[in-house]
């Protein structure tokens, strides 16, 4: 018995056009299409486990580290340890 052909949704977004010049140059920049950089944006924000798809990962450690000046490296490091076990 053949299986049905799956669907494609085929979505049209709306975006202030200096929005759109800031993705598409980002996207530019990375090279990737702008659609794969929008949903890698998405995936990043959803996500509830941010963690398990990093791409740049000292981009990342630096995020959390901007995010948490008032911690002593020691306290850092030691999470980090907590979620690498």
């Amino acid at each position: 018995m053949p299986k049905a052909a799956l669907k494609k949704e085929k979505w049209t977004l709306s975006f202030d056009p200096k929005l759109k010049e800031a993705v598409v140059r980002e996207a530019h920049a990375k090279g990737i299409y702008p659609v794969n950089f929008l949903e890698e944006l998405v995936r990043e924000k959803i996500n509830p486990y941010g963690h398990t798809d990093v791409k740049d990962s000292v981009k990342y450690v630096r995020e959390l580290r901007k995010k948490s000046k008032d911690r002593t490296d020691e306290e850092f490091l030691g999470e980090i340890l907590k979620w690498k076990k």
